[in-house]
This record gives C-alpha cells, structure tokens and sequence, in this order.
C-alpha cells in the first residue's frame, strides 16, 4: 500500500519551513528508550540550509550523537516534542529509510564491518535504494531499488564509482573489498565520504568525523567532505575539536551544552573554544561547568541505522 506524504500545516510566520532547501528544527525533545526519564536533548532549534556548512560543538554527553540519530529515526532514541521539517514534509513520520531516500545523510561515528559483502555491491544496492521514490508508483515494472526494474545498470553504476573514487582519491582495488572489514579508521571514514559522494544527499549529518583520525587521516577525509561542498548540499558538522575547522570551513558553528544550543557564532567561537574551553562560554549561559559533567555519556557504539 503507498504511503501518502502529508505536509504540515504552519503558521503564517512559518512559511519559510516549506523551502526545499532547508531542514528546520524546532524545540526538539529527544529521551533514551532505555531511560525514557533522562532528557538528553531539551529543545533544539537549528535551521540548517542546502549550501550551509554547520558545525555542532560540544563536550561528551552533550546530546550531539543523539541529536544525529534522532534526525535518522535511531530506534533507541524516542522524540517527546518538537518537530523537524524537510521539504514541507515531517521527517519525524517517515521510517529510517525514507528519511534516507529523501536526501538526508548520516555518516557513521563508528561504522560498521559487513563481512563478505564488497564495497561496490554494496554501494550499487544503496544508491538504488535511495533513488526509489517516497511516494512508490503504482507501475509494477519500475523499482529502482531492484536491479532489474529500473535500477542503475552495471556500466554505468561503474562509470559513476570510478570517477567519485578518483575524486576521493581512492585505488579501484578499494571498490573490491568487503565494506570495513580489516579497515583501518581512516578507511572507514573515506568509505562514508564514498557512500556520500554516490549517494548524493541533500543534508549530510556528519557524527564526529575526526573520531580516531591521525593528522593524515584526518586531511584526506576533510579534502573529501570539501571536494562535495556545492550550494545544493547542507552539512551539519558535529565534533569535539577545533581541528577538524582547521579543513572544513563552517558558515556557522553551534555549542551544544546540556541538550541545548547555547551559542552560535562564527567559525571565531570555535577558536575561543579552543582557546579557552568550554567553560567561560557554559557560564555566559547561565551553566555550570561541573553541570555538564553530570551528564550520563551517550552510547556512541549504538547499534547505527542504515544510512
């Protein structure tokens, strides 16, 4: 049975939450299904919008994983309040996968190995699993996530992985290995940069892409998010370290304290923060640093939702 998408009824203030270039997120209210009592994230407003670079900062158990799988419909994590706009649609109503096919994208803080399947069957898969349409057609003989009813065919689906492989800076022999299994971090990184620059999103919600990175890693991973930048791409940025900003330039950069944002600025508040820490800004909003150290660290190795 197809699924008809409705759009959200909004106020006469609101019109511009129906742009199809912005992903809008108002007084989000995320809990932890195993300990629905704990709020982690306590009223997020963020509008991020396609050509935007946004970086999220914030210490551990600040909420900005869960805030990322929140977006992505994460099954552990339960949204009490709020709402997220994409495209005039309520991405709190789609299931993981037509949040997927709907152009947003999630790369993996710790991605997961797959053994036996290789990296290019697995990419093919995803690429026509993303191009199938939210709203299926009644047209029995076109699917394009089967191969065989409109899916992409295989010259050109290696057309296409050659030339985002070369542009990534990848060895074809890459294409052939199974996905993550005996990577090194920084291959697993590359990979998600790979599954992003196949996929084509429209919003990339990026999870602490420096996690584990050395210097050289971390340089090659962010010359891929860079060659992918376009005014038709949104990216939401979330990491601990100025360092990462050293590469990737934001338009805007978020502290994310206490399951709040509690600064925004330009990228000069990520060189304060790292000039200075997380305190002196924690107080200028009324927290106190030890507060954020109460905070129950997320499960960062929580099992991911597909991309």
């Amino acid at each position: 049975m197809t699924q008809t998408l409705e759009k959200p009824t909004t106020s006469a203030g609101a019109e511009s939450a129906n742009s199809e270039d912005e992903l809008v997120i108002r007084d989000l209210h995320v809990v932890p299904v195993a300990d629905r009592s704990r709020e982690i994230l306590r009223g997020i407003n963020l509008t991020v919008r396609k050509g935007e670079v946004h970086a999220i900062m914030g210490r551990n158990g600040s909420g900005k994983t869960t805030l990322a799988y929140a977006l992505m419909g994460h099954p552990a994590y339960e949204v009490t309040s709020g709402e997220v706009l994409w495209k005039g649609i309520d991405l709190l109503k789609l299931s993981p996968d037509k949040r997927g096919r709907s152009g947003i994208f999630l790369a993996f803080q710790y991605p997961t190995a797959i053994p036996g399947l290789s990296v290019a069957s697995f990419l093919r898969t995803a690429l026509n699993a993303r191009s199938r349409p939210l709203d299926q057609g009644n047209d029995p003989d076109y699917d394009p996530s089967d191969m065989t009813r409109g899916g992409i065919k295989l010259p050109e689906f290696r057309k296409l992985l050659r030339e985002k492989m070369a542009l990534l800076k990848l060895d074809d022999s890459f294409a052939a290995r199974y996905v993550n299994e005996g990577f090194s971090g920084g291959e697993k990184k590359r990979l998600e940069m790979l599954q992003m620059a196949v996929l084509k999103p429209e919003i990339a919600i990026l999870d602490e892409t420096d996690s584990g990175l050395d210097i050289d890693a971390l340089r090659i991973v962010a010359e891929g998010v860079n060659a992918q930048l376009n005014p038709d791409l949104g990216v939401l940025l979330i990491t601990h370290y100025q360092r990462l900003l050293n590469y990737i330039k934001p338009d805007v950069v978020h502290v994310l304290a206490a399951g709040q944002i509690v600064a925004s600025g330009g990228r000069d508040l990520a060189l304060r923060l790292e000039e200075e820490g997380y305190a002196p800004i924690l107080a200028e909003a009324g927290l106190e640093f030890a507060d954020a150290d109460e905070d129950t660290p997320e499960p960062a190795e929580a099992d991911s939702p597909s991309h």
